[in-house]
């Protein structure tokens, strides 16, 4: 028998702690940008221009505000007390920031951040998350702008900027108007996978238990879901039939941090309610209830559970913290950065070998320091060469090094700029991880860039994590 075809790197599932699928019993998913995936740019658009209605009610001068999604990514974090969108590496350290629209220079960076660092248990700091932060990241860069310019009729602290655009944005996301948009042209709205339900069967047929667990409400996860679902099952099936539970407004994160009230849809045409008692039964639609009772009902604890969705702090972080269970992100724009990576390989390698020549020339420079040091103090070993012979070794040295700068700086700046020339790649923050990169690897198991990945990978994989990197793995050594 012939084995399908390798799968290309943006496809691939990434694994931080190694994952048996066949010791999953059960796979919940998340919906929106899970297992129906936007175009970011409309949907974003969309809630963008919903949240200006709110604020041109305030008296804000919003109408010329413009949403531009290539000028944030996912992974930054809001500064409430400066009023800036900041890049982080995985400790904490700013490398980028922007104050509203603005790109702040390195002085003006070194001088707001030098001694500060992001943690995200400070309220001071608050994270993008998920695809749905980027309508927000625009609208409070915009925001900020007009709030220095003296154009907001309101006397507001940056922080109180941003509570308000919170309101006005979860009142965009609720309005009905803004669903019925998206249900009466999903076309627009919505990238269909054809390879999805197929996943989903596999899985099914593996004796695996579907969940359906997300906070939209049952009208509009029922239009989402058969558009995207039914016309690839065959005649007479849809997309109810794929999952053992549909449980909708489930209010996550709360979900899997407490216990909530939980209410059964009795039509499912109507979406009429009453209150549940006892275990979820199987197929049938949930409103509210908690991880908890899921994992009762189901028989099942954490380390059998799989759940996967976008969203990395209300899908992955407290369903890993709380419940321990198995956590995979879905990180759409990792598949674009990945291809990006692929296509660079060579300059990557380019660059590679010149940091190796500039990390062998900065240590010949700082060994002929010191022998001038300790010749010009009469101290220690004295120096084989004369004085003149060594200013001039050193001055040969230095013009060696600027020569290889010169090279390596439009390298650098290429790679900096990968996935968005403005704040560069999603995982990486200059040489290190970025403070998402790090959250990811925190609390995600696995990572990957949709749910039909797993089609390749079958129920049965057993996905093993890479071997850890630490600076001293790394034994080549250079000859000063």
């Amino acid at each position: 028998m012939t084995l399908p075809p390798p799968v290309p790197p943006e496809r691939r599932v990434w694994c931080n702690r190694t994952l048996n699928l066949r010791a999953i019993r059960a796979v919940g998913y998340d919906m929106d940008y899970t297992l129906v995936h936007y175009r970011t740019r409309e949907w974003e658009r969309a809630a963008f221009e919903q949240a200006l209605g709110p604020l041109a009610r305030r008296g804000w001068p919003v109408g010329s505000l413009v949403f531009d999604p290539a000028s944030v990514i996912q992974g930054l974090a809001f500064d409430l007390e400066r009023g800036n969108l900041v890049k982080a590496t995985r400790f904490g350290y700013v490398i980028r920031a922007h104050h509203g629209t603005r790109p702040l220079t390195f002085d003006e960076l070194r001088a707001s951040y030098a001694s500060t660092f992001v943690d995200l248990h400070d309220p001071r700091w608050q994270f993008m998350n998920t695809l749905f932060s980027l309508s927000e990241a625009n609208l409070f860069a915009q925001l900020v702008d007009l709030l220095d310019a003296g154009k907001l009729p309101e006397t507001l602290g940056y922080r109180d900027l941003h509570r308000v655009l919170g309101m006005a944005l979860d009142e965009a996301h609720n309005l009905s108007e803004l669903k019925a948009r998206i249900m009466a042209d999903p076309d627009r709205f919505v990238e269909l996978d054809p390879d999805l339900p197929l996943t989903l069967l596999d899985q099914k047929t593996a004796g695996k238990k579907l969940l359906l667990i997300t906070n939209s409400d049952w009208g509009y996860t029922r239009a989402m879901m058969s558009y995207a679902f039914d016309r690839y099952l065959s005649a007479g099936t849809t997309w109810r039939e794929l999952f053992d539970l549909v449980i909708v407004e489930s209010r996550k994160p709360a979900f899997f941090s407490g216990r909530q009230a939980v209410y059964r849809v009795t039509d499912e045409e109507a979406g009429l309610l009453r209150p549940a008692r006892g275990p979820l039964e199987h197929g049938h639609v949930y409103v509210g209830g908690d991880a908890q009772l899921v994992e009762s009902s189901l028989g099942l604890s954490g380390a059998e559970i799989l759940y996967l969705g976008d969203h990395l702090f209300g899908d992955v972080h407290v369903s890993k913290e709380m419940l321990r269970w198995r956590t995979g992100l879905i990180l759409r724009e990792i598949e674009s950065e990945i291809i990006a990576m692929e296509k660079a390989r060579g300059i990557d390698a380019e660059l590679r070998e010149l940091m190796a020549q500039k990390t062998t020339i900065d240590a010949r420079l700082a060994h002929l320091r010191l022998v001038r040091q300790r010749a010009q103090h009469r101290y220690g070993p004295a120096p084989a060469a004369g004085a003149d012979n060594l200013e001039a070794s050193i001055r040969s040295v230095n013009e060696e090094s600027q020569e290889l700068d010169s090279r390596i700086s439009p390298l650098a700046k290429a790679s900096g700029e990968m996935g968005n020339p403005t704040w560069g790649p999603l995982m990486r923050a200059g040489n290190d991880k970025s403070l998402f990169a790090r959250q990811v690897e925190r609390y995600a198991d696995i990572y990957t860039s949709r749910v039909s990945n797993f089609l390749a990978q079958t129920p049965f994989a057993y996905l093993r994590a890479a071997r850890g990197s630490l600076p001293h793995d790394d034994t080549g050594r250079y000859e000063p």
